[in-house]
């Protein structure tokens, strides 16, 4: 899975508005042929359109992560934030195609983007099965 963080968490961190260990934060799936833009994808709203719709195991406005840890890097030169794994069942249907997961602070005004998980292909969960992401995660450098 690869990984993008937004460029306006960058400022947001800068001036102190993520905290990573106090706000809550969100993970949402996007539709098949959604590309993530780190410059101009910057709160929810700008990529709310491309979200999976609500149904079938999924709800829009996505799942709240837990568990966070916030780790530094000093081999890679980076911040690692990672939280628990997050799960949704799907249910009377099938969830996706989905190419990946953006996640959002749903704490700070405007809903801020963290980052994307790029799946690197399109996944769709048939009914009955469960969607994982296992430790999703941002790294910012």
């Amino acid at each position: 899975m690869a990984n993008a963080t937004s460029n306006h968490i960058k400022y947001l961190l800068s001036t102190g508005a993520i905290d990573f260990s106090g706000d809550t934060f969100k993970i949402i799936l996007m539709q098949s042929g959604f590309v993530f833009d780190k410059d101009a994808h910057e709160e929810y709203s700008d990529v709310s359109g491309n979200e999976l719709g609500n149904g079938n195991g999924y709800t829009t406005g996505g799942a709240t992560l837990a568990g966070v840890a916030v780790t530094e890097d000093d081999v890679d030169d980076r911040a690692e934030v990672v939280w628990n794994n997050v799960t949704w069942t799907a249910v009377g249907g099938a969830i996706g195609p989905s190419p990946g997961a953006i996640i959002y602070d749903d704490t700070v005004a405007n809903d801020p983007i963290v980052g994307y998980l790029d799946f690197l292909a399109d996944y769709t969960q048939p009914d009955g099965g469960t969607v994982t992401i296992i430790a999703p995660e941002v790294r910012l450098s």
